[in-house]
């Protein structure tokens, strides 16, 4: 692992423990082992770090999940919405505990609004080819409780979407 694969590493690790603010580049330096001179020769300051662990973090995501927007009909997609929070968070939990710490921050917000924002009009065409009776709001009620799942999940509040992601399941007869 290089040197820089390690800050980013630790930094991640120290930002979703201890919280951006709370986390000097000295500790970050000292957990990775290099010198503090070395995060700024590669990142220039603390928070061009977390903007780049941010962005590096959703590429992953995205690479990861490339099959995740595909739509193969309406009661698919809905599917993988549903579940999706669960996956998001069991496959990166440092970094989706991060974003849940940071959902107050513009950049990290900014980031995760243009992650989800593809998402929306391909549920609403799913509710759609399935006939309720309001898409709009049935796609905003969705959105939401998909966004509180995840972020109660990254952040421990609790310990399994999955039951969740049953129960909207068979709230859209998905089954």
């Amino acid at each position: 692992m290089s040197r820089k694969e390690k800050i980013l590493k630790e930094a991640l690790k120290l930002f979703s423990e201890q919280g951006f603010s709370a986390t000097s580049t000295k500790v970050i330096a000292e957990k990775a082992k290099v010198s503090e001179a070395l995060i700024f020769k590669h990142f220039g300051k603390k928070d061009a770090l977390l903007s780049y662990i941010i962005r590096a973090g959703y590429r992953r995501i995205l690479m990861n999940h490339k099959g995740m927007l595909t739509y193969n009909g309406p009661r698919d997609f809905l599917l993988k919405m549903i579940y999706l929070p669960n996956k998001l968070v069991s496959d990166e939990p440092l970094f989706w505990k991060l974003q849940e710490r940071l959902s107050h921050h513009p950049f990290a917000r900014s980031q995760h609004e243009q992650f989800i924002k593809p998402v929306q009009p391909i549920v609403l065409r799913a509710f759609k080819e399935l006939n309720f009776q309001d898409p709009e709001r049935e796609t905003e009620f969705l959105l939401l409780i998909i966004d509180m799942l995840w972020k109660r999940e990254a952040s421990g509040e609790i310990k399994n979407s999955l039951d969740y992601a049953t129960l909207l399941e068979e709230k859209y007869k998905l089954n």
